[in-house]
């Protein structure tokens, strides 16, 4: 294992103006000694984090970090800027820049390396020390600990006095942490006799590698300093250990430092709390402390703490709710999906082995003959249809369990079965889904007595909210939907020349444009939707094939593109372009994810111009498709099939060819001047690794 950080990775004398080409600057050090893959692909992923919040913090420090793929190993490199760079600090530009890179599966001792640097940033002598430090090695060695700093400085809220204990530790021989309130049951006054005050907090960033750990050190360094025993739970990358019941048990009060979910934040219930994002942990720590002790003398807690519903619980903080409502939607999308293609593959199986009259046929119940394959046809068929009709009240139920957790999947079945019923379809069940949702949030609200709320979940929710819910798609919004529905399938019926080909070319764009995001997935379940019936109309089953056609061109253009010009891509990407010719061919359009995360503005458009190419000349081909999934696999299957494939063919090799064009641009850019003068060595590792000017 290499050592995290060596003078090679130091820049005493870093000239970058802006966090970017900073960062760049240092990552360029990481790439030269093998520690990054993918110079462009890591500075994609710090730009992702560095949008989630800026990283610059008081104190004139600047910590740019992420977890990457393109990282080999937890790295950190180092640089000093005699100007300053703004890195969204609030007391201005850092001069001591930290660029932290941890691989995607980094283990837990390098994880807490890092998070033993991210303390370190807390203490005045060790970040005195490195702006006196005008040795790249001395610097490399005292980020790493082998020497200490110049300075010993024993002063409050830096460094424990000796022989103290650590911030919310016993000292040798005491007892730990016991509940000493005082006998009317309110938290002891600051400065009682008993004990100190005691507090437990909670510390989380989105990468959990640095702003976790600096907020950890600095609540514990403020505890010291106002003679508080603060314990803190650091929710890290390298996993979290649990406070110990009988501590949180024992606090006088909580203090919440998180841009990311709690996780089990039910523990800290019925306890003062201070709940604010991880940066302010940072950087006001005594603030947070006076205000949580606040709190307690005023007797103020707060109620049992919910864990969230499932789309909070997977979530960040803060979220507006135009992305709540995205994501209840894509909850719902992404239970339905896998009976979607069970039962679309079944049915179209029924029909390969029994003809197109087998939806004609009895119930197997009555006529089944083993030796018959029009009865085996006729079997997979049905049960294929049983598999459909689940589609809508799934699709219901679980939207309405996204907004509100378990309460919501009895409503929202209900009103899912209810839009089968009344023939509203697939917008019905979206209307369902969030009807039940709001209705169940509404009656979470209402204040119950103590002695009902054991009933409410199992019984009074259930029954209040399925009997409105019911009303609602029965009474008021289900014929209007229906006739919307019945709408758009005559609509996309009527579809025919130029209209089904812009159509085609549509469908073919958002498949492509964010590769099995929420616009890949509104193209898909358009698609879906249209053939979730037992005899879906010819219109619809063009649309799938369209759709499905799109959906292979991104990741067979780039496994293509990597084989004919390997040259233009780092070894890890053609790695990544042999899988991609099966995930392709499997319809699988996240196998080109890898590439446009590396080089979106290439990559991104390319695949877009290709998909739109592939799902216009599809629909002019009049090919179709019953089945939602299973790529060349169900080639079988398509009405067609030659002219399918052409399709495919084309927006494969028009995406390879503007992928391949665009790169080879970039390669003829000026931007290698003096690579001779940086020595062969050099110039090699820097071809091999190919960076993209995004």
């Amino acid at each position: 294992m290499s050592e995290m950080i060596t003078a090679d990775l130091v820049d005493l004398d870093l000239s970058a103006e802006t966090k970017e080409a900073a960062a760049r600057a240092l990552a360029e050090r990481m790439v030269t000694e093998g520690r990054v893959t993918d110079l462009d692909g890591f500075l994609a992923d710090v730009a992702a984090r560095e949008a989630q919040m800026p990283t610059g913090l008081d104190g004139g420090i600047g910590i740019p970090h992420c977890r990457s793929e393109h990282v080999t190993e937890p790295t950190l490199a180092f640089g000093r800027s005699a100007r300053g760079i703004d890195f969204g600090a609030p007391d201005g530009p850092a001069d001591l820049i930290f660029l932290i890179a941890a691989p995607a599966g980094a283990d837990d001792a390098h994880l807490t390396i890092l998070s033993s640097l991210a303390r370190q940033l807390m203490n005045a002598e060790f970040t005195s020390a490195l702006r006196a430090v005008d040795d790249a090695a001395a610097a490399a060695a005292l980020i790493r600990g082998d020497e200490a700093p110049a300075a010993e400085v024993a002063s409050s809220g830096e460094t424990a006095p000796a022989g103290t204990a650590p911030s919310g530790a016993a000292a040798d021989g005491a007892p730990p942490m016991t509940d000493a309130r005082a006998e009317d049951g309110t938290a002891p006054q600051p400065g009682a006799a008993e004990r100190p005050f005691r507090i437990v907090a909670v510390t989380s960033c989105p990468t959990g590698i640095a702003h976790t750990y600096m907020a950890a050190e600095s609540l514990e360094n403020a505890g010291r300093g106002a003679g508080v025993e603060v314990v803190v739970e650091t929710q890290g990358s390298a996993g979290f250990t649990r406070l110990d019941p009988a501590v949180i048990a024992a606090a006088d009060g909580v203090i919440f430092a998180h841009d990311v979910p709690v996780r089990d934040k039910e523990r800290f219930a019925g306890k003062p709390t201070v709940d604010v994002g991880v940066k302010a942990g940072i950087n006001r720590p005594a603030e947070l402390i006076a205000e949580v002790r606040g709190r307690a003398a005023r007797g103020e807690v707060t109620a049992a703490a919910a864990a969230g519903t499932p789309v909070e619980r997977s979530g960040d903080a803060g979220e507006g709710y135009g992305t709540r409502l995205r994501k209840w939607l894509m909850s719902g999308v992404s239970y339905m999906v896998p009976f979607v293609a069970a039962g679309g593959l079944l049915i179209a199986v029924g029909f390969a082995i029994g003809g197109y009259k087998i939806n004609k046929a009895p119930s197997v119940m009555d006529h089944f003959v083993w030796t018959q394959a029009d009865s085996w046809g006729a079997l997979l068929f049905q049960i294929g249809g049983v598999a459909f009709n689940f589609l809508i009240p799934v699709l219901a139920g679980y939207i309405a369990y996204g907004m509100a957790d378990r309460p919501g999947l009895v409503p929202g079945f209900v009103g899912g079965s209810i839009a089968l019923t009344i023939n509203a379809g697939f917008l019905g069940g979206l209307v369902a889904g969030l009807l039940a949702g709001g209705v169940v949030m509404a009656i979470q609200r209402v204040r119950i007595a103590p002695a009902l709320r054991g009933i409410m979940p199992v019984v009074v929710i259930p029954l209040i909210s399925s009997a409105v819910v019911g009303f609602l798609m029965f009474v008021v919004v289900g014929k209007p939907i229906a006739s919307a529905q019945k709408g758009m399938t005559d609509w996309l019926n009527g579809l025919s020349g130029a209209n089904a080909i812009l159509l085609g070319t549509l469908l073919g764009l958002m498949m492509c444009f964010d590769l099995g995001g929420p616009v890949n997935k509104v193209a898909y379940t358009f698609a879906t939707a249209g053939i979730a019936v037992s005899d879906p109309s010819d219109s619809a089953m063009r649309i799938m094939a369209a759709v499905m056609a799109a959906g292979m061109v991104p990741p067979l253009a780039m496994a293509l593109a990597t084989t004919v010009r390997g040259r233009l891509f780092t070894q890890t990407e053609r790695e990544n372009g042999k899988a991609a010719w099966v995930l392709g061919a499997s319809f699988i359009s996240e196998g080109a994810i890898p590439f446009a995360a590396a080089d979106p503005l290439r990559v991104i458009p390319s695949s877009m111009i290709g998909g739109a190419v592939t799902g216009a000349l599809s629909m002019s081909f009049g090919a179709t498709l019953r089945a939602p999934h299973g790529g060349i696999f169900v080639v079988p299957l398509i009405g067609n099939p030659f002219l399918y494939l052409v399709a495919i063919a084309a927006g494969v090799c028009v995406t390879t060819a503007l992928v391949v064009v665009l790169k080879g641009m970039r390669r003829q850019s000026p931007e290698g001047v003096g690579k001779q003068a940086r020595g062969a060595a050099t110039v090699a590792l820097e071809e091999s690794q190919q960076p993209v000017a995004a």
